[in-house]
Parts: structure tokens; sequence; C-alpha cells
């Protein structure tokens, strides 16, 4: 590992002894990545992904307090992924329970040595932190230290900022830092296709179902897709994003994929084109059928498979200002035909907190509260980490909260079908 005389002299000791660690702990971490070298942090504002008091990360806890003790924070404040229980989502006494005395006990100490490490504040939670009404969205060229699978992939892909995928605690150990470790995606090699993936399907496909797809056969390399543009057109719009966002995480989180080109979509694919797809590169076509047929694979991991879903948790990852709106208009045109007021099953949207102020501020709000769907920053992941939540028939559009939980994924039409008219799955 090549240091710079500064970073030398911090593994020395100049910055005093706690400090000398993080940078070893740093440095270590490039070597066993196989970086030569660290290079500073250029974004405005950094992003951490643990944000739950788990009883079980004990040591992680006494490693925080020794870091805030001696006076270390992140030399840029940070945004935080979302918080994992809120009153206001459906909660059995069991679920509360097991929260609050055997998960995250230590909920309110976490916070405030987040706070003290330089947390941006308490709207802070999300993660989707990229978004405008979150205010931490890096610029094109930018180096960033995150960790957040869905965030990582989406500022690579969309913003063109320049992060490697890291691990929860090694975000905050570069954020104090100040340097990550340069290698893979931060390299103009590293950012370049090592698969084309044609999309031919006779409609546009479901993000978080290609997302998916494309995640399965890419694995962790960077895909360069085509046949996108009849779909979602060349610019990127709010609407375009988030579908980019939703298809993304899905990616990273089946496929612990950190990029990808869109052909005349994303900003790198519109300027360098087949320039980014590397020589004898595997070739891979998606269709109606292979989308179909990835669908239908996925396990039901419910006793009773044909009942009533216990809820419906929407927003992983966090909706976006735009999201938030169509699904309002969605919930009320489908309720309409349904000639209900209220939702069928119990109905969870979740969005950044500065996404919910703004979303607040319109008059969907009000719309969206007639529904009876319930609104909440949490994360449902975390939520579903719950045993007890486990145990509950939950259906989610997200492919992302389906691979690492119990839940049961289904297009967004079907979604809205079942949260409306009701009936049993089928």
């Amino acid at each position: 590992m090549k240091l710079t005389k500064e970073q030398s002299e911090i593994l020395k000791g100049s910055r005093g002894e706690t400090m000398a660690r993080v940078m070893r702990t740093v440095a270590l971490y490039g070597k066993a990545c196989g970086a030569e070298r660290l290079v500073s942090i250029t974004s405005k504002y950094n992003h951490i992904t643990a944000s739950c008091g788990l009883k079980d990360m004990e040591p992680i806890h006494k490693l925080m307090e020794k870091l805030a003790q001696e006076g270390l924070s992140a030399e840029k404040r940070f945004t935080v992924s979302p918080r994992p229980v809120d009153n206001v989502v459906p909660t059995s006494f069991l679920q509360k329970r097991y929260f609050k005395k055997s998960m995250f006990t230590d909920q309110k100490q976490w916070e405030e040595q987040l706070k003290r490490l330089g947390m941006a504040g308490t709207g802070a939670f999300t993660c989707a932190c990229y978004l405008d009404s979150v205010g931490n969205k890096p610029k094109r060229g930018e180096i960033l230290s995150w960790a957040e699978s869905s965030a990582v992939v989406y500022a690579n892909s969309v913003l063109g900022a320049r992060c490697n995928r890291s691990v929860p605690m090694m975000d905050l150990m570069c954020a104090i830092a100040g340097v990550v470790p340069y290698y893979g995606l931060l390299t103009n090699e590293g950012r370049k296709a090592k698969w084309i993936i044609k999309i031919r399907t006779t409609e546009q496909p479901a993000a978080q179902l290609l997302g998916a797809a494309v995640g399965l056969m890419a694995k962790g390399d960077v895909p360069y897709i085509t046949g996108m543009k009849k779909w979602l057109g060349p610019v990127l719009t709010e609407a375009v994003c988030s579908y980019l966002k939703d298809f993304g995480a899905a990616a990273a989180s089946v496929g612990d994929m950190g990029m990808f080109h869109m052909e005349d979509i994303t900003p790198e694919a519109r300027e360098q084109g087949a320039a980014l797809i590397q020589e004898k590169c595997k070739v891979y076509v998606i269709d109606d059928e292979e989308l179909e047929r990835l669908q239908n694979s996925y396990p039901v991991l419910w006793k009773r498979k044909k009942a009533k879903p216990h809820l419906c948790l929407i927003g992983c990852p966090h909706l976006s200002l735009s999201q938030l709106i169509n699904w309002t208009l969605k919930v009320e045109r489908a309720l309409q035909d349904a000639e209900r007021k209220k939702v069928y099953i119990p109905t969870v949207f979740t969005a950044a907190p500065g996404v919910i102020r703004k979303f607040k501020e319109t008059d969907y709000a009000e719309r969206l509260e007639e529904t009876g769907v319930i609104l909440s920053p949490i994360c449902p992941m975390m939520y579903m980490s719950n045993p007890y939540s486990s145990s509950m028939r939950v259906i989610t559009p997200s492919n992302k909260l389906r691979s690492c939980t119990h839940a049961r994924y289904y297009s967004e039409e079907e979604i809205l079908w079942k949260i409306t008219k009701g009936g049993t799955v089928t």
C-alpha cells in the first residue's frame, strides 16, 4: 500500500493512537481488496449503513463510543440508512416486545453515538439518500464511501459518481479517515462491462423483476444493457430515475452488482457507448418468457399459501416523491373501481423523512390517508427481520425485500389488485 506523507504520519500516530488504528484499518482493508493506494473522499456528504441499535452489536457500540470519546468524527456529515421501527406500522404485541426487549434494545444509545460521530440530523434516515428531498446527491465523478447496496449502484450508474460497495462500519471508518481504497469501480477499467444484456420484451418490464434477472446473470460484474431506450426514453426524468432506482436495488441485492450501464440512458453509456464493453464479454437475452420463468421460480415461504396476506409493504428501497404521488393516484382509482373506501389489506408505503415532508405539503397526502394506506420512514427489511414478522404473510413489489425476507413478490399491478379488490392469493 502506497501511502501519502500525511497518511503515513497519521498511521504513525500524528493524530493520536485511535486515529492511527482507524487509518490502519482502512489501509488493511484496501490491501485485502487489492488496492495500491488510498484516495480522498470528494463528496459533500457521506452515507452510513448501520442504523440499528441491535442488542448483539455490543462490540460495535464499544468501538463507536471509543471513537466518540476520542473526539473523532466523519470529516463530512453523513446520512444513515432507515430506522428499524415506527409506531404507526401494524405490529403485534409479540413483535413490539421482541423489537424492544430483544432486538433494538440499544437504539437510543446508537443514535446518540451517530450524532456525535457526524450524523446530519434526525431526518437523515433513508436508504435513498440521493433523492432531491434528502439532499445527499453526489455529483458526477465524486468519490464516495458508501455501503448501502441500492445507493451504491444508483450513485455509480445513474449519477456517475464513483463508489465501491463497502461493508457496514468500514464506510464509517473511511468517512472518519477521509479516504477510501482505490480499486474496482473507482477505476476506469473497473467500470467496464463484462456482460451485454439484451432486453427483448414486448412491454416495459417491471423494474424490480428485470433488475433481479440481470443481477442473477451478471452477479458482481458490470453489465451493459441494451433495448431499454424504447421503454424509458433517453432523458433521465424523475420517473426514469425512480425506475432505475428500483432496478438497481433488485440487481444489487440479488446479484451483488455495484454498477450497470444502460445504452443511451445512463450518463457514461451515453458518452462512451460500446467503448465501455470489455473484449470477449458474455451476452445474455432477457425476454417475456425469461421474466415469467424467474417470477414463477420464487419460493412461497408461507405456511398457508392461499390465505389472505396480513400486510403489504411498498418502498424497498424508499419511494421517491413521484412514486408516492403515482401510487396514491393508482390506489384511489383502484378503490373507486372496486367501490371501496379503504384498502382491503393493511398497506404501508415507506419513504425518506425528507420525501414524506415534501409529500405532506401536497394535497395527495390527505388523499392517501383517506385510502387507509400508512406512510412511514422505516426500513421494511429491518421490520421483517423480527422472527414474529417473518411468520406473517407479507406481500411486496420489492425484489430486494423478497430476496432477504419471507415476503412474497408480486408485480405492482398484482399488488394493486390484491390491496384494493381483495381475494385470496393464487
